[in-house]
Formats: C-alpha cells, structure tokens, sequence
C-alpha cells in the first residue's frame, strides 16, 4: 500500500499523518492489492479542517471529504464515510456473479484545444490518454459513478461485450447509451 499526504495552508504533522496511516489500515481490508491512497489535510480560514482521501485499487475507486473545527475527528469522520461506501460496495459485488473476462477493451482518449475545433485548418490534440472499459453490469457502473462522484462513466456491458456510456441525469436519473443491434 503506498499513501500519499498532502498538507494545504498548514504545517506538516507526523502525528497528522501516522494517525491518517493507522486509521485507512481499517479500511483497506475491503479491497484488494494494489492500493494508492492520497490523503489531502487542509485548513481553510484557520478553523476549518479539511480531510480528503482518493483510494485507488483493483477495481475499486473511491474518495471522500470531511470538513469540520478538529482535523482529528475529520480523518475519523472520512474514514467511517469510506468504510461505510466500501461495505455498501463490497455487499453489492457478492450479489453479482463474477465474469470471466478481467481486461475490458482499451479506449483512447483525446483532449482537444477549444479554439482548434472552431477553427477550419484541424483540431489540435493536448493531450491523449488510454484506458480500459471494464467490463461491468450496469448496476456496478452506476456504483463506480456513486464511489467515484462522476457524472459519467464508459464501461464494457457483461453481457453483450459492447461499449456503453452512464450518465447522471440533470433531473438525478440515469441515462445509458448503448449500441443499437441488428
């Protein structure tokens, strides 16, 4: 497990940061190996603490923040938010069947410049990044969605091994775009 602590508007604590340590070695029992944590501790207005935490493991993403006047209880409070996703997660998971196909299908993914895709003379990429669709029911998209706090995801469907995109609704609803067959 490798953990990474960040400290905004304050001095660095080692008793911060070993109490931080002490605490996620509750909750990484839930997930697998490996795991990336990254703890982000600030003070905004010099009452205001703010604990935030990114997990990153295998297959499980997910992150929360808690803001209150002691930065104790605020790794406390974040801590019991994440352990309380993970379980809902971990409960969710065992209801579905497990698939055999682990690896997904590789997307690629394109930042574009704004003003080159107004412009006639062709787009100008910034940036291009690769990732896996993992396939997934659309029930478990829409948990990646909750733990990850994202407005859509891009998943390959279990059944039908196709690329679908889930989407949060303005209304809260969910949408899904899917290919059409036949």
């Amino acid at each position: 497990m490798q953990i990474t602590t960040t400290f905004r508007h304050m001095e660095q604590s080692e008793a911060l940061k070993a109490y931080a340590e002490e605490k996620i070695d509750r909750v990484v029992k839930y997930i697998d190996n490996p795991i990336n944590v990254q703890v982000y501790f600030s003070v905004e207005k010099k009452i205001r603490h703010i604990v935030e935490i990114v997990i990153t493991a295998k297959g499980v993403n997910t992150k929360a923040s808690e803001a209150t006047n002691d930065m104790y209880a605020a790794i406390d409070a974040v801590i019991d938010k994440i352990e309380r996703q993970l379980v809902r997660y971990k409960e969710k998971i065992k209801a579905h069947k497990p698939n055999g196909d682990e690896h997904g299908r590789q997307l690629s993914k394109k930042i574009f410049e704004a003003d080159s895709i107004e412009a006639t003379t062709g787009s100008v990429v910034i940036k291009t990044t690769t990732e896996t669709a993992k396939p997934m029911s659309v029930e478990e998209a829409v948990m990646q969605m909750d733990l990850l706090h994202k407005d859509f995801i891009v998943f390959t469907d279990a059944d039908s091994s196709e690329i679908n995109v889930l989407y949060r609704r303005k209304d809260g609803n969910f949408g899904l775009i899917e290919p059409q067959r036949g």
